[in-house]
């Protein structure tokens, strides 16, 4: 392949990695190994560093050790170390994140400084990202939340939905609140 083929691959098989973002990082870790592989650079992340070449080495272990160096083009720790570091502050993000939303999830208090659309939204964006890191919160769960979350004008609307046989889903929930509301307003 020449050098200007091989750069035009290089580049393509760069612009399929997604960006690693704060909740990714399973799907990332993944495309970057298949990219190092492509380009024949993942032998650091699949091996641990062999012992440094002596004169009794063979060919074939000194073109391993050569291919290994090469693949592992990080200063001061090998690139299967780099990447696990990576992902042990991964998953430390992801608790501390977890931890954060599910006391947003728990404490938010409709106030009126937003549409109650907008309000049940951000609640179900809260769990989405909830999902996203493990978490799942079970509709009738988030219901129940956003219920309790009402202020107390809300309280009829609140006995009218407890004494009802057959419970709502999010969008029924938002549906009638946002009715609700504008009846409030009146």
């Amino acid at each position: 392949m020449t050098n200007s083929a091989q750069a035009v691959k290089l580049r393509f098989l760069a612009s399929t990695v997604i960006l690693f973002t704060s909740v990714n990082f399973a799907e990332w870790s993944e495309q970057v190994t298949l990219y190092l592989g492509a380009l024949d650079l993942n032998l650091a992340l699949l091996e641990d560093k062999h012992v440094d070449l002596n004169d009794n080495n063979t060919e074939t272990e000194k073109a391993h050790h050569k291919a290994w160096t090469t693949s592992n083009s990080t200063e001061n720790q090998n690139a299967k170390d780099v990447l696990k570091l990576v992902e042990e502050k991964f998953h430390s993000a992801n608790r501390a994140l977890a931890g954060t939303l599910m006391a947003k999830l728990t404490t938010m208090k409709f106030d009126g400084s937003k549409s109650m659309q907008q309000y049940v939204l951000d609640m179900t964006n809260t769990t989405a990202r909830l999902k996203s890191l493990g978490i799942i919160v079970d509709v009738s769960f988030l219901v129940q939340f956003i219920m309790n979350s009402l202020p107390t004008e809300y309280g009829a609307f609140h006995i009218n939905y407890n004494v009802l046989k057959n419970k709502w889903n999010i969008d029924e929930l938002s549906n009638k609140l946002i009715q609700e509301e504008e009846e409030l307003k009146k």
